[in-house]
């Protein structure tokens, strides 16, 4: 079966690839779930900035999760 700690890698572009491998996760086990992550888990910490990239998450119900 399918699993939340793996993704199929994106090679569209080098600049994809080094994306997504930078990419983070905070679902699957030991991590958080949907239903219980509310808006302060969502939302950018403010040491966050000039490290993660908030345009890079997910629209829908993985919004900030990703």
């Amino acid at each position: 079966g399918a699993s939340q700690l793996s993704q199929f890698m994106d090679q569209v572009n080098p600049l994809a690839e080094l994306t997504h491998k930078r990419r983070l996760n905070a679902l699957g086990p030991g991590g958080l779930s949907r239903e219980r992550a509310g808006f302060e888990v969502r939302d950018v910490h403010y040491t966050h900035y000039g490290r993660m990239c908030p345009i890079e998450t997910p629209e829908g119900p993985n919004i900030g999760l990703i």
